[in-house]
């Protein structure tokens, strides 16, 4: 006989109770009794109808949890808990619904539910808008009121922007694929950067296509962002819980969209102020820093006035002593020549002296000795020469004077 312990036969029975798959997605209908809120915010009550009472456990944040009241009638949503520290059975609701929802409502809330644990929903994922869009497709009808009322929210807030229709049903048993098809066809088309899904307010059976799996799943693989408006402010769809944003109506959608351009033309206005302000002040700043700058050069200069009277003075002093300089080269070329000119024969000549040569060899007689009688001389005097015959008895003829330069003296003839 095998003998358990109590840990095992409460792990086998967690086990078995939440892997079966009935237990896992379970829809069960009854009265709210022994509720009881914790400090949380969690709720704590049982489901009872009139022969079974099933213990229930609701987190803060759940939906449906401000429903919960003793006595009333609720459809929930959860799945079975087996929690081994007490031994005890929960019921783990995510959802809580009024009792008499129709078979519409609870699929969705199924379908919800189920995307939600895919991460259809998760903001994480959810892409920012372009600030300025250039091309925005619409997904919606074009019979309807709703793609003009986009148009001329565009027109007023931001005319740039160019819309680019994708057309479609937004009601009946065809829409959703229709969706779908106008989504992909945005998306292969390329040229949107931002996706508006609108369509005007309805009943749950008239929104049911923005409900539909497919359309959810084409907005959650779209490449460009999505903005939702489907319905009124108070209708949510599946389509609105995908999108990267939702919009409470079309109008609303398109002022999303677009940046309003009396609010760009002020805030442009406002920088064109400051950046005016700013070159002003920059120069102003800039003409202050010039002036300090040329300050400092001023005083930073060399005197001009001390180095001109220091270059006069120089000059003064260099003219004297070039003066100086000439006057004593002056006297000492007046000396030499005065001491030239004391050696100059014809100097000597005009004091008085005389030079006696012979003729023919022209020798300059120093001495009585070197002159015999009958010997032809020539005396040259200063203004001239005189031929002489050396002896007594003579008499000398007239003298001549110095012939010109290059001519021939005229031998003295013998004298009667």
């Amino acid at each position: 006989m095998a003998v358990y312990t109590v840990s095992q036969v409460t792990t086998h029975l967690q086990e078995v109770l939440e892997l079966d798959p009935l237990l896992a997605d379970l829809w069960v209908e009854g009265e709210v009794s022994n509720l009881r809120l914790s400090s949380a915010g969690h709720a704590y009550f049982s489901l009872k109808d009139g022969q079974s009472l099933l213990n229930c456990v609701m987190f803060r944040g759940q939906s449906g949890v401000e429903l919960l009241a003793n006595g009333q009638v609720v459809v929930a949503h959860g799945r079975i808990s087996f929690y081994q520290p007490r031994g005890s059975t929960d019921f783990m609701v995510d959802v809580a619904m009024p009792e008499g929802m129709g078979e519409l409502a609870l699929e969705l809330e199924r379908l919800r539910l189920r995307l939600e644990s895919e991460g259809l929903f998760e903001e994480s994922r959810k892409r920012p808008l372009p600030k300025f869009p250039q091309v925005i497709g619409v997904v919606t009808s074009p019979a309807g009121a709703v793609f003009h009322d986009i148009q001329n929210v565009i027109q007023r807030r931001y005319p740039l922007v160019e819309l680019l229709l994708s057309p479609t049903l937004v009601q009946g048993p065809d829409a959703a694929a229709e969706i779908v098809n106008a989504i992909d066809a945005l998306n292969r088309d390329g040229r949107a950067d931002l996706m508006l899904v609108a369509r005007g307010g309805g009943s749950l059976e008239e929104l049911q296509p923005f409900n539909e799996e497919a359309v959810a799943r084409a907005i959650f693989a779209s490449r460009i962002p999505v903005v939702s408006a489907i319905g009124h402010e108070t209708d949510i769809t599946i389509a609105d819980m995908v999108a990267d944003l939702r919009a409470p109506t079309p109008s609303a959608a398109a002022e999303l969209a677009v940046p309003d351009q009396f609010e760009l033309r002020r805030r442009l206005a406002e920088l064109l102020e400051v950046c005016q302000q700013s070159a002003i002040y920059q120069v102003s700043s800039r003409r202050l820093e010039v002036s300090r700058v040329s300050r400092q050069l001023e005083g930073s200069m060399p005197n001009t006035g001390d180095w001109r009277r220091r270059v006069d003075d120089i000059a003064r002093a260099a003219g004297v002593s070039l003066d100086n300089y000439l006057t004593v080269t002056r006297l000492s070329v007046q000396n030499r020549e005065d001491r030239m000119r004391a050696l100059d024969p014809a100097a000597t000549l005009k004091r008085g002296f005389s030079v006696v040569q012979k003729q023919g060899t022209d020798q300059v007689v120093t001495s009585t000795g070197q002159v015999a009688v009958g010997d032809l001389l020539s005396i040259t005097v200063s203004d001239g020469v005189i031929p002489a015959l050396a002896g007594s008895g003579t008499k000398p003829r007239t003298a001549r004077k110095k012939p010109k330069k290059g001519a021939e003296a005229t031998p003295m003839k013998r004298l009667l």
